[in-house]
């Protein structure tokens, strides 16, 4: 009963092609929840790969499936993404038609792609979020925008902000950490990049949502300035702007600061970017 993959119809040109990704538990009953979305442009190969990665998205699937396999959930991105890593970046050498139904032949019964859909867009990154939230989002009471304050609100507005300032290209998104900690570490951080010798890491932190979420981002911070062989530095950008007279501030200053993380508000981070983007390398 698992259905498959309908690639052989591209989008109307110009557009783009997405798979909303589905988690099945139980084939017997046929029931499933989104989890993902997959864009790319058939003519070029570029993709955007999205999939739940919130606290609040895994407590939807474990309410919806209460026996849900969420090691299976958090091992998919980068099971995922060697997939399109060696199906290769340019759709004329490997039809995208071929990798997505590879693709589903050998991933898990559990984990399904449904058919292929066009959509008229140019623009990857924006329509990878906005599929995400139609699709897949915890949904907000009918609004189509995130929640504010959600990491998905941070960095959207963080995407749009690099964008402006011309950097975004010279951007590495959704760094995996695990060359920095463990083998098999799941954790990644949201943006990287280089300038003057020195390896800058940016990641988005919901302080009036998940204010814990810092001690994660301040473990991940102090290991890769430990086992980095070059100068590192470390940015939060955070929803709201962080208070010392507030309690839940404080500790989240009080944390990055001991792990060396600047935190920035959203609502600065465009006068942040000047000082950053002329060193920045391609």
């Amino acid at each position: 009963m698992t259905e498959k993959t309908e690639v052989s119809t591209p989008p109307p040109e110009p557009g783009l092609a997405y798979h909303v990704l589905r988690y099945v538990p139980n084939l017997v009953r046929d029931e499933w929840v989104n989890i993902g979305v997959v864009v790319f442009n058939p003519r070029t190969g570029e993709r955007r790969l999205r999939l739940i990665e919130d606290p609040e998205e895994y407590t939807r699937v474990r309410r919806l499936h209460p026996w849900a396999d969420e090691a299976l959930l958090r091992g998919l991105r980068d099971d995922l993404e060697n997939r399109l890593e060696s199906g290769g970046s340019n759709g004329a050498q490997i039809p995208w038609g071929k990798v997505l139904a590879k693709w589903d032949e050998t991933l898990s019964n559990a984990l399904q792609i449904g058919p292929q859909k066009g959509v008229l867009a140019s623009d990857l990154d924006a329509e990878v979020e906005r599929l995400y939230t139609d699709h897949v989002a915890v949904p907000r009471g009918g609004a189509r925008t995130s929640l504010p304050g959600s990491r998905a609100d941070i960095r959207a507005w963080c995407a749009q902000v690099f964008k402006q300032a011309r950097i975004w290209d010279r951007l590495q998104k959704s760094v995996r950490v695990e060359e920095f900690t463990f083998s098999g570490d799941p954790a990644r951080l949201d943006y990287s990049y280089r300038r003057n010798g020195t390896r800058g890491f940016v990641h988005a932190l919901s302080v009036s949502r998940a204010p814990q979420d810092a001690k994660f981002l301040a473990y991940n911070a102090q290991h890769v300035a430990a086992k980095a062989r070059y100068a590192t530095e470390f940015a939060a950008v955070t929803d709201v702007k962080l208070s010392r007279e507030n309690d839940r501030h404080r500790f989240v200053l009080d944390t990055l600061r001991e792990a060396g993380v600047e935190a920035i508000a959203m609502e600065g981070l465009a006068a942040w970017v000047p000082k950053l983007s002329p060193s920045l390398l391609p």
